[in-house]
C-alpha cells in the first residue's frame, strides 16, 4: 500500500505536467493578484495593520485557556452551548447526538473547513443524513465528489466549462448555459434546501471572547440563511480562533477581506451571539458551538512554532507560492493545503507521516512576506524538515549519494574532472528526483573553467 508520501509526490509530478491545470490555475490567481494590489490600497500603513494583528493574535494564543473558558461563560450566558471535542471522533459524536436529539435528517452547511477535517459529510451521509453544502464553490465540488482545492476557493481548478459539463451530467441542464445561469440554477437548488432543513451548519472565522459571540464573513449570503432558516445552528471551529474582543473584528474583518479576495471587505459579516431571543425574529431556536482541539494543542505546546496558530485561513500564502500554483491543492492529500497547511498538519497529525510537506515549498519567503498575520512561515517550514530527517532512517542510496556530494565539493580536481563522468553520475542519482517530463540539464565545463574562461576574456 503507498504511504501518504508516495501518493503525494506521484500526485504531484502529475500535475506538474498538466498544462490544461496550470493555465486555469495562472489565470484565477492573476485575477487575484489583481484584486489584492487594488483591495490593499485602502491601507495607508499596511505594516502597522499586520503588526496590530499580529500582536492580538499573539496574545490570544499566549492566553488561549482564558479566552476560552471566557467565551464559554459569555456565550452560554447568551443561551447557547459549548461542547468541547479533543478529537475528530468527539466532534462526528456530538454532532450525531445533536442530530439525534432534534429528530433531524436535512442538513445545510456554509463553508467550513473544519467540517473538512473531521470528515462531516461522508460521516452524517452514512447515518442516513441528507447534507448540502450552499457555498457555490462548494456545491460545485460535492457534486464532483471532490474535496475543497483552497482553502477560500473550493472550486479554483474547476473553469467554466467544467462548471457547465458537471452541471449538465447531475443536475439535468443545458450544457451551454452561461456563468450567471449556472449560479441561478444553484441558487434555485438551494432555496429549496434552507427552507427543510433541520440543522444549519456553520464555521467561525472568529470567536469573540467578551462578548460569547461567533463572528461569519462570507459573500454569498448562505452563511446568514444557513443560520436563520433552520431551527438548530451548529458552529464548529479550531480553538485557535479566539480573540479577546469584538473590537479587534475592525482590522480582522477587512485584512481577511483584502488578502482573501482583494476586497475592502466581504459582503455579508454576522455576529451571532446565541440563539434567538423572544424579541427577535429570525435565527436558530438552539445553538451550539464546538470546539475542536485534534493536535493544536501539541502545536501550542511547540513554543517555537505556535505561531502557526494565528492564522486567520485567508489564503493569501497558497496563491503567492510557486509550488501550490504548480501542483494544486488536491495534490497535498490534507485538508490545509499550501504553506500553512505543510506547516501545521504535521503537527496537528504526525512529522512521521505528513513531514514530507515541507518540501512542498521553495523557500522563497514569498509565503512569509504576503502573510497578514506575519507567521514566519518559510522558516516553519524547515523546522519542520528538520524534525522530519530526524524521524526518518536513511537509506543506503541516500547516504552513498551524500557521501560523494561531500566528496566532490571538497576537492576542486574531482569538480573540474571529465564532464561526461559527472553528467552520468548525476542522472544515475538523481534522474528520479527531477522527474519524468523534464531532462537534466547537460554541462560541456564546469563553473570553475567558465569562469576562468570569463575573466580571461574580461583581461
Amino acid at each position: 500500500m503507498p504511504t501518504q508520501q508516495t501518493e503525494f509526490y506521484n500526485n504531484a509530478a502529475k500535475k506538474a505536467a498538466d498544462k490544461q491545470h496550470y493555465l486555469k490555475i495562472e489565470h484565477n490567481l492573476n485575477q487575484y493578484d489583481k484584486a489584492v494590489k487594488n483591495g490593499l490600497q485602502q491601507y495607508q500603513n499596511l505594516e502597522a495593520a499586520k503588526q496590530y494583528a499580529k500582536a492580538v493574535k499573539a496574545h490570544s494564543i499566549d492566553n488561549l485557556d482564558v479566552l476560552l473558558e471566557q467565551f464559554e461563560k459569555q456565550f452560554t450566558q447568551n443561551g447557547g452551548q459549548v461542547l468541547w471535542a479533543e478529537t475528530i471522533e468527539d466532534a462526528q459524536q456530538h454532532i450525531l447526538e445533536i442530530a439525534n436529539r432534534h429528530e433531524a435528517n436535512r442538513v445545510v452547511k456554509s463553508k467550513s473547513m473544519v467540517t473538512e477535517e473531521v470528515a462531516l459529510n461522508p460521516f452524517l451521509e452514512k447515518q442516513g443524513i441528507e447534507v448540502v453544502e450552499t457555498d457555490l464553490g462548494e456545491y460545485i465540488v460535492q457534486l464532483a465528489g471532490e474535496k475543497p482545492y483552497h482553502i477560500v476557493t473550493p472550486a479554483m481548478h474547476k473553469s467554466k466549462e467544467d462548471v457547465q459539463q458537471l452541471f449538465h451530467q447531475k443536475l439535468g441542464t443545458a450544457p451551454d448555459l452561461t456563468p450567471q445561469q449556472l449560479t441561478l440554477v444553484a441558487r434555485e437548488n438551494l432555496r429549496e434546501k434552507y427552507t427543510v432543513a433541520d440543522i444549519g451548519i456553520t464555521g467561525a472565522n472568529f470567536l469573540i471572547a467578551n462578548t460569547g459571540s461567533v463572528a461569519l464573513t462570507e459573500n454569498e449570503g448562505n452563511g446568514r440563511l444557513t443560520v436563520t432558516y433552520p431551527e438548530v445552528h451548529i458552529a464548529i471551529t479550531g480553538i485557535e480562533k479566539v480573540i479577546p474582543a469584538i473590537e479587534d473584528l475592525h482590522i480582522f474583518w477587512p485584512l481577511l477581506a483584502t488578502y482573501g479576495t482583494g476586497q475592502s471587505l466581504t459582503v455579508y459579516n454576522s455576529i451571532i451571539s446565541g440563539p434567538k431571543k423572544s424579541t427577535e425574529a429570525n435565527g436558530p431556536k438552539y445553538m451550539y458551538v464546538i470546539l475542536l482541539n485534534n493536535g493544536r494543542t501539541k502545536l501550542l505546546a511547540t513554543e517555537n512554532q505556535r505561531e502557526a496558530l494565528q492564522c486567520i485561513r485567508c489564503g493569501a500564502c497558497l496563491n503567492v507560492c510557486p509550488v501550490y500554483k504548480t501542483i494544486g491543492g488536491h495534490s497535498y492529500g490534507t485538508t490545509y493545503s499550501g504553506p500553512i497547511g505543510a506547516v501545521i498538519n504535521p503537527h496537528l497529525h504526525s512529522i512521521k507521516e505528513l513531514g514530507h510537506l515541507s518540501n512542498a515549498s521553495s523557500i522563497c519567503g514569498k509565503c512569509t512576506e504576503t502573510c497578514p498575520v506575519k507567521i514566519d512561515l518559510h522558516n516553519h517550514l524547515l523546522h519542520n524538515r528538520h524534525q522530519a530527517q530526524q524521524t526518518q532512517k536513511q537509506s543506503a542510496k541516500d547516504k552513498l549519494t551524500w557521501y560523494a556530494w561531500r566528496k566532490a565539493m571538497l576537492s576542486r580536481r574531482l569538480m573540474n574532472c571529465g564532464q561526461g563522468i559527472k553528467n552520468f553520475l548525476i542522472n544515475l542519482f538523481f534522474k528520479d528526483a527531477w522527474g519524468d517530463n523534464k531532462e537534466l540539464p547537460k554541462a560541456k565545463k564546469s563553473f570553475n573553467q567558465q569562469w576562468k574562461k570569463r575573466q580571461r576574456k574580461r583581461s
